[in-house]
């Protein structure tokens, strides 16, 4: 692992915030980076990935509740 280092010039993997709030935002983004960089930078590829992954769950939870409201909405005038 050091010399991947070396080679790479003095790259930490410290993860970070702003990788997840990019995932966060950019779901397809935060996949890709996930992927290219699951080997080389375990804790920014988890960042990203994670951050996907909640706007993901996020937007499921979001239309089911859309849905359930609408349709209480719909049975209202019925």
């Amino acid at each position: 692992m050091s010399e991947d280092l070396k080679m790479n010039g003095n790259q930490e993997d410290k993860g970070g915030f702003a990788w997840g709030l990019l995932g966060c935002c950019i779901p397809a983004v935060g996949l890709i980076l996930f992927i290219i960089w699951k080997d080389t930078k375990p804790k920014t590829s988890k960042a990203a990935g994670i951050g996907a992954l909640v706007a993901v769950i996020a937007a499921i939870v979001l239309c089911i509740l859309y849905f359930i409201i609408a349709a209480v909405g719909i049975g209202m005038y019925v």
